[in-house]
């Protein structure tokens, strides 16, 4: 029996439907992490339908490509963004006086260091988390669900919002066409996937979209990775 294929405008629906939901229900207080990827400027361009102040979460790692930064600025003034640049508690010359070049020798221990530990912190202040995470992303994001509880560290659980679970990469380019979101210059470059620029470099493997990152060594830097 041939399975019905699901368009982007059902697939929009469904997630525009949820992010309303979700919304309507008023769980307390709401952020969006934000990378400036395609998929993070949906979710927000859906979330902003109906809150438009919400605030959106940067994890400024201080790594990241100009071109990132500037498109960052570019969307803040264009959508007058509630944006939350959020630093590392050490800066980058710092880090590197104490500890070398860890993207290089320890690349999770950067990661840490400059996302995991500065979003958990911040993700405290929050009971609802909605993020542009997709399944077809990654190997490790296979089991990815719309909703799910996630437990920080100190024991505080936040609800974890992912609209798009299910959409394919051709889904994404064709909601963000039709909606005229701008998108990052960099894809324009052949990046699939954007983190730091010391960590990121183009796709390796045409049929994995994060093989350009940290050199294959690993799939996710941490902030999605449920703490142990």
């Amino acid at each position: 029996m041939t399975q019905a294929v699901v368009t982007t405008d059902e697939k929009a629906l469904a997630a525009r439907s949820l992010v309303a939901e979700e919304l309507a229900a008023q769980r307390g207080r709401i952020c969006v992490t934000c990378s400036f990827q395609a998929e993070d400027m949906i979710v927000l361009d859906m979330v902003r339908a109906t809150l438009p102040d919400v605030p959106v979460i940067f994890l400024d790692t201080g790594y990241h490509f100009a071109e990132v930064y500037t498109y960052r600025d570019a969307m803040a003034r264009q959508w007058s963004l509630n944006l939350i640049n959020l630093v590392p508690e050490i800066t980058v010359a710092e880090q590197e006086s104490q500890f070398g070049i860890l993207n290089q020798t320890d690349p999770s221990r950067c990661c840490g260091i400059r996302k995991v530990k500065p979003l958990f912190s911040a993700l405290e202040q929050y009971d609802l988390w909605f993020t542009g995470l997709r399944r077809e992303q990654a190997k490790s994001r296979a089991t990815l669900q719309l909703v799910e509880p996630f437990a920080l560290p100190s024991g505080n659980s936040i609800r974890k919002i992912s609209p798009l679970t299910d959409w394919t990469t051709k889904d994404v380019w064709t909601y963000a066409a039709a909606r005229q979101i701008p998108l990052l210059s960099l894809y324009d470059k052949g990046y699939s996937s954007i983190g730091c620029e010391p960590c990121t470099s183009l796709p390796t493997d045409p049929n994995d979209p994060r093989s350009g990152r940290w050199g294959g060594q690993k799939q996710e830097c941490g902030i999605h990775i449920q703490p142990a």
